[in-house]
């Protein structure tokens, strides 16, 4: 006998390695962009070595492949980063904290200030 459970959950991507895989093709994207700018942009006379070179397009695929690993690793690290600040509450972040812990000190300050000026 099958599970019809199983059935449905074949072939599909778990949801994280979908995340994944999505943030590592933006990040790849990205670096075909930056690269053809760079190109483009002739930075450091890296076009024109590009376009000179008989094996100028090994050159490109390593520069855009390297670049690509990198955008993507980093684009993935960002999005699992994100995975937690989503889970939190309204009034959870760093930020609040922050702005609470101001607050405080504030009104330390305030009561210990009026003590002062009343003596």
């Amino acid at each position: 006998m099958s599970d019809p459970n199983r059935r449905r959950s074949e072939g599909r991507v778990p949801p994280l390695v979908a995340l994944l895989i999505r943030n590592a093709a933006l990040g790849f994207c990205v670096a075909i962009v930056f690269v053809a700018a760079m190109l483009l942009a002739d930075v450091g006379g890296l076009g024109t070595l590009v376009v000179r070179s008989p094996d100028g397009v090994i050159a490109v695929f390593a520069l855009t492949f390297a670049t690509g690993l990198t955008f993507g690793s980093v684009q993935m690290g960002i999005a699992i980063m994100q995975l937690g600040e989503e889970e939190q509450e309204d009034g959870d972040g760093p930020h609040d904290a922050a702005a609470r812990l101001i607050r405080a000190g504030r009104r330390f300050l305030d009561r210990h200030t009026h003590r002062r000026a009343a003596c």
